[in-house]
């Protein structure tokens, strides 16, 4: 005999990075590289066998891999494309462990409040972008 069984879990997103609302209507779909983020940094490893999803964190900055046209976490000093910054992770999204390439929503206009941008971030890194971003 078989018994269903049903698991439901609440997640909050954690939009503090996030310095108005501006923006968030008019995002553009990208792919995540997942191999070139930070598990514990960038997103939260699943650690529950009953709902195995790992959540990225919303407000991660990302740059585009100019080979693969995929995203990765921005850094100024890459020579692949993520030297540019392109915007930021809108939402969390969950993603099964095992996914190397996952969906997102980048803001690319808007206000971000830089402090609270997980990973950490300093405006003063961007030295070439693709995003109308002002920081608080």
């Amino acid at each position: 005999m078989l018994q269903p069984i049903t698991t439901q879990r609440s997640v909050t997103a954690n939009t503090e990075w996030l310095g108005g609302r501006h923006g968030t209507d008019d995002t553009d779909t990208i792919t995540l590289d997942i191999t070139r983020f930070t598990s514990g940094t960038h997103y939260v490893p699943s650690t529950d066998t009953s709902q195995p999803y790992s959540l990225f964190k919303s407000g991660v900055a990302v740059g585009k891999i100019t080979a693969s046209g995929l995203y990765g976490p921005f850094d100024k000093a890459a020579a692949d494309g993520r030297q540019i910054l392109a915007g930021f992770v809108l939402a969390e999204t969950l993603f099964a462990p095992t996914a190397t390439k996952v969906p997102a929503a980048l803001l690319w206009h808007g206000t971000v409040r830089t402090a609270k941008v997980p990973g950490g971030f300093t405006p003063a890194d961007v030295v070439t972008t693709n995003a109308l971003i002002r920081y608080a």
